[in-house]
């Protein structure tokens, strides 16, 4: 019961966070979630770059760059809702009573 399932979220290779099966033996939550969090930020990163480029006239490959937004947008959704279960599984701890 060591073995956590991650996703490494990877914006060039289309992985997402929910498909790609990363396995990590002995990695805290904390961790787990630290790089869930980078993960995110690196695909915000990569779709604003890619929209940058296509206002600036860099690159014209819109569907790229709709499909980059997409995959951050969704993946931002995902970590809040993740967030916001740990809150309440926080919370639900703390009304324990022992």
């Amino acid at each position: 019961m060591n073995d956590i399932t991650i996703g490494a979220v990877n914006a060039g290779q289309g992985q997402s966070a929910v498909t790609s099966g990363k396995s990590v033996k002995g990695t805290g939550f904390s961790e787990v979630f630290k790089e869930s969090i980078n993960a995110v930020a690196d695909q915000q990163n990569e779709a604003k770059k890619l929209a940058e480029g296509l206002l600036s006239g860099e690159h014209s490959n819109i569907h790229e760059t709709m499909i980059a937004m997409e995959k951050a947008s969704i993946s931002f959704k995902m970590l809040t809702k993740v967030q916001t279960k740990v809150i309440e599984a926080y919370q639900e701890v703390m009304r324990l009573q022992l």
